[in-house]
C-alpha cells in the first residue's frame, strides 16, 4: 500500500464548523504523515453567490490556523477555486474527501477523470456532523443563527 497519497477537498468554508473540521482532519488522515492534501477554497465571488462575503483571504487564514494548531498546515495546499471542480480533473490526487451533501460532485468528477484518461480518484464519504437536534450542521443554519459552529442550539 502507497504510504501517502495526494488527497483533495474544497468548499467555502465558512464559518468554519465542526463539520468542516471533520472533513479537514479526514482528509490529513488518509494522505498520511508524508502526504499532502489540496484545499480548494471557493473564491470570493463564488462565495458571495453562496451568501458568505467573507474574503478568500479571511477563509483562508481561519483554515491556516486551524492546521496549524493541529500541526498539519506544512502538508497543505491551500488555493483558490472559481467552480466545483478545481484542479481535480487534471490533478494529481489520489483522494477526494466530501460529505453527502458534496457526493454527486466527486462522482462527476471521476467521470470527466475518467474521459481525460486520469484514474478516479478514491471517494470518501464523511457522515453529516449533526447538531443537538440531530440535523447536519451547515454554514447556512450558522448564518441563520439557529445554532453554533458547534451545533448547539441557539433558539
Amino acid at each position: 500500500m502507497v504510504a501517502y497519497m495526494n488527497v483533495c477537498l474544497g468548499g467555502t468554508f465558512f464559518p468554519l464548523h465542526k463539520g468542516h473540521k471533520v472533513l479537514l482532519k479526514k482528509a490529513f488522515q488518509v494522505a498520511g504523515p508524508k502526504g499532502s492534501v489540496f484545499i480548494g477554497i471557493t473564491s470570493t465571488a463564488m462565495a458571495k453567490k453562496k451568501g458568505t462575503f467573507a474574503s478568500f483571504e479571511k477563509r483562508k487564514k481561519i483554515i491556516e490556523q486551524f492546521l496549524s494548531d493541529k500541526k498539519v498546515l506544512k502538508q497543505a495546499i491551500i488555493q483558490p477555486i472559481s467552480d466545483k471542480f478545481g484542479p481535480t480533473l487534471q490533478g494529481d490526487f489520489d483522494a477526494i474527501v466530501v460529505s453527502p451533501e458534496t457526493k454527486p460532485t466527486a462522482e462527476e468528477i471521476n467521470r470527466g477523470r475518467k474521459l481525460l484518461g486520469k484514474k478516479p480518484l478514491r471517494i470518501i464519504v464523511i457522515p453529516f456532523v449533526l447538531s443537538e437536534d440531530r440535523k447536519p450542521i451547515s454554514s447556512s443554519r450558522i448564518r441563520q443563527k439557529e445554532i453554533d459552529e458547534n451545533g448547539i442550539m441557539l433558539n
